[in-house]
């Protein structure tokens, strides 16, 4: 991902490859893998640009600004259709281990008929990151595409490109993908300035934007996910701390609530084996921002000589029955878990590189990066309402 971008062009569709760097890649997949719900088709996971400005995360959208921007020049200039195009939906979408979808063009249903382009950014790579998932045009060339982080695929969403998507076998894939439409009326910019305008009522909202969960039945992942049936599954917040080794104590003993919402809110610690780690989190969105964040900038803090002082105590025996038995509320099938979610390679690597110091400075440099997003979306908000275009707006401007 580090190489100059390079073009393949196939007539209906364009591949770039290299066109988003590592940075971009890994600042994605921290955003996915903090804020995702349960998405559209069975092991699959998604994160709107509308349900981060629902959860309070609204700075969220700063990173895909420019990144859009580029893509709908790219489709406009390769399709021949400048200042014409507007972006329908962006979405971050994973495939994990089980997911796959048959043949199909993207606008196959009525109500995605005004879907006139695609693009597919991978984040992530194949046989690095996950096994199965690759990519095939039902005809013309390449028949097959091999997901490597940076690349992008752009083609028309109509029947001229019908493509599949192979079963993931391991891992999890990581996508952004877009649609872009002729159609005004699908404009998914004016939805979003209209949500972000409704956030922003008061001038004085503050800098450190924290989380807020939404319903936990958007986060409840089921093997049947045509059922909401919580007997069965995980939460996929709590699955995703479990799988890097960490688990929940709540502030207050909560071992008598059985709603699931209302947990979901509720102030708690994290632990680590046989350690309690004493800063305390808001709700467990804000645990595992600062938890995902932590794995995208670790190479940082272990380069950083920062004297840092941390509170970490042995849990007790009561405190571990609490966490036992909340857990077993939030996660009913570990194994399903593991299979889910865990990649062996990026699992092990989490687990021995750990240490509380650099956690410590994590949560610190999370807030910084939190507060410097809020401040870019407060003096870009007024510009976009103006356009009625979401768009990079540089520094003169602000």
């Amino acid at each position: 991902m580090g190489d100059p971008e390079e073009a393949e062009e196939h007539g209906r569709r364009l591949i770039l490859h290299n066109f988003l760097s590592f940075q971009e890649c890994k600042e994605l997949e921290f955003i996915h893998k903090s804020n995702c719900t349960v998405g559209y088709r069975p092991h699959v996971f998604s994160t709107t640009l509308s349900h981060l400005i629902a959860t309070n995360s609204a700075h969220l959208i700063m990173p895909f600004v420019p990144i859009r921007e580029r893509l709908k020049e790219k489709v406009e200039e390769f399709f021949g259709c400048q200042y014409e195009l507007f972006v329908e939906f962006t979405g971050l979408i994973s495939w994990s281990r089980g997911s796959s979808i048959g043949w199909h063009s993207d606008d196959n249903r009525p109500y995605l008929k005004q879907r006139d382009f695609a693009a597919v950014c991978y984040l992530n790579s194949y046989g690095n990151d996950f096994k199965g998932g690759l990519f095939h045009f039902q005809d013309g060339d390449p028949a097959t595409i091999v997901p490597s982080g940076g690349d992008v695929v752009i083609y028309t969403a109509d029947s001229r490109n019908i493509h599949s998507v192979d079963e993931i076998t391991d891992g999890e894939r990581l996508t952004l993908a877009l649609w872009f439409s002729r159609d005004a009326t699908y404009d998914e910019d004016a939805k979003l300035i209209t949500l972000l305008s409704q956030n922003f009522l008061h001038d004085n909202a503050p800098e450190l934007c924290l989380p807020l969960p939404a319903s936990s039945n958007m986060y409840w992942f089921s093997p049947d996910q045509a059922s909401s049936d919580q007997q069965l599954g995980f939460d996929i917040c709590w699955a995703r701390l479990h799988v890097l080794g960490y688990d929940l104590l709540f502030h207050q003993d909560k071992s008598y609530c059985s709603n699931m919402s209302e947990l979901l809110m509720e102030p708690l610690r994290l632990t680590r084996g046989d350690e309690l780690f004493e800063h305390e989190f808001i709700n467990i969105l804000h645990a595992l921002q600062v938890v995902q964040f932590y794995c995208w900038k670790a190479p940082d803090f272990k380069s950083a000589k920062v004297e840092e002082t941390t509170s970490v105590v042995v849990l007790s025996q009561s405190q571990r029955e609490r966490f036992v038995c909340l857990k077993s509320l939030f996660v009913k099938d570990v194994r399903l878990v593991d299979s889910v979610f865990s990649n062996v390679t990026f699992v092990e690597s989490a687990q021995h590189s750990f240490n509380w110091v650099d956690f410590t400075i994590a949560i610190a440099t999370w807030e910084d990066y939190v507060r410097k997003l809020h401040r870019e979306l407060v003096m870009s908000l007024p510009h976009w309402r103006t356009q009625q275009s979401i768009f990079n707006v540089s520094l003169d401007e602000k």
